[in-house]
């Protein structure tokens, strides 16, 4: 860990590029990507936006077992057509959707297509775990070329607003200023965890009152979303799930119209390793918890992180948001 106050340049870059000056991971799509910004969102389309590695799959998960009366995935392919990431796959994922389904987005509000039309549920964390849980990502898939590089070098990247998706404060900012849209609920993954009966329910009443009725009614579908949706669950399902999938051999790859040309693209690339050098299987879910922050930050890191989240969120009320979990 860097013991001196001033920034450092990293040693070592993740595998990222640049496209129409927007950050992303070096091994999509560029037309994939540009395809989702120009998705025309229908009326009710339902997107789950986040920064990453911010609650993103936990509620994707809660949200199809929603809609599926409490029942999981059963493969990797089903997460990512029922619940397409749009930046990934391109925007013929959302235009087969089988609806209900819900659409990913990891972006800012200014470039997320939007309709007053349609729901937007958006899902913040502390800047401090959003860290950790992104450097953990990114070192722990060799398809960024990082397995060598530092939490340091990391940070520093982190910091600066120079990872893949652009700047944390940006994005959760853009998204804050519209938390009181109709169409957009607008959450923390530390309520999720201090609360998750109330905030699946909470989820359902938004999606559609009738989910919430349903739920309501039903204590053991309700049980069994949270079950479905829980990180031991998707530790163990959702992890074997997608590494089935990213390595599905490639002649199924090529003739399955059911992958979303984005996702098959980045399949057949051969870029997209689930497996690191010493063979150990890459897992999506990691830990899932509050305040791991502590354990991996610096006394100095800490103190400039802190510094920016006050900087940049004065005034806004979400310094408040998080006044106990950091």
């Amino acid at each position: 860990m860097s013991s001196s106050g001033e920034e450092k340049k990293p040693k070592k870059t993740p595998f990222y590029q640049d496209v129409d000056g927007f950050r992303l991971p070096g091994f999509f799509s560029a037309e994939a990507y540009r395809s989702a910004l120009s998705y025309k969102p229908l009326p009710g389309d339902l997107f789950i936006v986040t920064y990453p590695k911010c609650g993103t799959t936990w509620t994707q998960n809660i949200v199809a077992c929603i809609f599926r009366e409490g029942k999981p995935f059963t493969s990797g392919l089903q997460f990512f057509t029922e619940t397409p990431f749009l930046e990934m796959t391109g925007a013929k994922a959302a235009e087969v959707l089988k609806r209900p389904g819900a659409i990913k987005f990891h972006l800012p509000f200014r470039l997320t297509p939007w309709s007053p039309e349609a729901k937007y549920i958006y899902v913040a964390r502390n800047p401090k775990d959003c860290f950790v849980s992104m450097y953990y990502h990114t070192e722990g898939m060799p398809t960024y070329g990082f397995e060598d590089g530092s939490l340091d070098d990391f940070f520093e990247l982190f910091i600066k607003g120079e990872v893949e998706f652009g700047d944390y404060f940006e994005t959760t900012l853009s998204w804050w200023e519209h938390r009181n849209d109709p169409n957009v609920l607008f959450i923390t993954y530390e309520q999720l965890k201090k609360d998750t009966r109330g905030y699946v329910l909470k989820i359902a009443e938004f999606i559609d009152p009738k989910y919430s009725e349903k739920l309501g009614k039903d204590e053991k579908m309700l049980q069994d979303v949270i079950h479905h949706s829980s990180f031991a669950f998707m530790k163990e399902h959702l992890n074997r799930h997608l590494l089935e999938l990213m390595t599905m051999p490639r002649d199924m790859i090529e003739h399955n119209p059911d992958i979303p040309p984005g996702l098959r693209k980045m399949l057949l690339s051969g870029n997209f390793q689930m497996k690191k050098k010493d063979d150990e299987e890459v897992n999506f879910v990691r830990k899932g918890i509050v305040g791991d922050w502590k354990n991996h930050l610096s006394p100095e890191q800490n103190a400039r992180l802190e510094k920016r989240f006050r900087e940049k969120f004065a005034g806004t009320g979400l310094l408040e948001l998080w006044e106990d979990d950091v």
